[in-house]
């Protein structure tokens, strides 16, 4: 099975930054082990797969190791693809039906608005090697069903973070969001997002931790609208709507390669 493959950097409009993401458009649902396969070879954070039917496409993400249940960039990728390769008219609603329900994706100039369901953390008491792992203080930790969420007390003690990865891979969840208030008035906050036990050591964008962090900080901050920094080495820009129980993500995206699999 030969397939169209392309290569997207996501939360960015500038090439080779932001986080790139594989999108495989299929003609029909192939075997779990050729997408893990698959996956395995390009050897992204994400890869993903989709399948058109009648109301939009099956979306499914996987990571070098695992499938994972929710993925922020990798769905700005695709719906990127869908809009640039003419797979849907400029105007029309993408629709993707996932593990997490129904996500759309509207155009929105030259961003792309991502309608995800909000996934708030509850302060949670760090797990045995988490804080020790990252090097750092906390100043608050959260848990949501994925996920850790640790406020550190500025953007330099963010930055400087050098995990211990063996330690930080035996915690106990898909990743570990770190964050901290911006040193600048362009952002609201930065973020780095670590998910070694998913194969993934630092993630350069991760559009999923945005839907626990843009409620996290709408409340600290009493504003539903944020813009956000994912401050690693690749970085990108991520705009935020709280809005009840979904967030609407904001963000850009740029086709770098273009290819066939299979």
């Amino acid at each position: 099975m030969s397939v169209p493959m392309i290569l997207v950097d996501a939360f960015t409009a500038k090439p080779f930054s932001g986080n790139p993401a594989a999108v495989c458009i299929l003609p029909e649902p192939p075997s779990e082990q050729w997408m893990h396969d698959v996956a395995r070879e390009m050897n992204l954070s994400e890869t993903a797969f989709l399948v058109r039917q009648q109301d939009g496409f099956d979306l499914r993400w996987f990571t070098p190791t695992v499938e994972v249940q929710l993925c922020g960039h990798a769905t700005l990728a695709s719906a990127h693809v869908f809009w640039v390769e003419g797979y849907l008219p400029p105007g029309e609603q993408a629709r993707f039906h996932t593990a997490s329900g129904l996500l759309t994706a509207n155009r929105k100039g030259d961003w792309i608005e991502l309608d995800f369901p909000s996934q708030p953390e509850e302060s949670a008491i760090p797990p045995s090697g988490l804080l020790s792992s990252l090097g750092v203080e906390a100043q608050y930790v959260g848990r949501n069903r994925t996920d850790y969420l640790v406020l550190v007390n500025s953007e330099k003690i963010l930055r400087e973070i050098r995990p211990d990865w063996a330690a930080l891979g035996q915690v106990d969840c898909r990743g570990i969001a770190v964050t901290s208030r911006s040193t600048t008035d362009e952002y609201d906050f930065v973020s780095r997002f670590f998910a070694p036990k998913s194969g993934i050591l630092e993630d350069p964008v991760t559009g999923s931790s945005h839907c626990c962090l843009g409620p996290f900080w709408a409340a600290r901050l009493n504003k539903t609208e944020l813009v956000a920094y994912q401050a690693s080495a690749r970085g990108g820009v991520v705009k935020m709507k709280v809005v009840g129980d979904r967030v609407l993500l904001g963000g850009q995206a740029v086709s770098v390669m273009h290819g066939t699999i299979g």
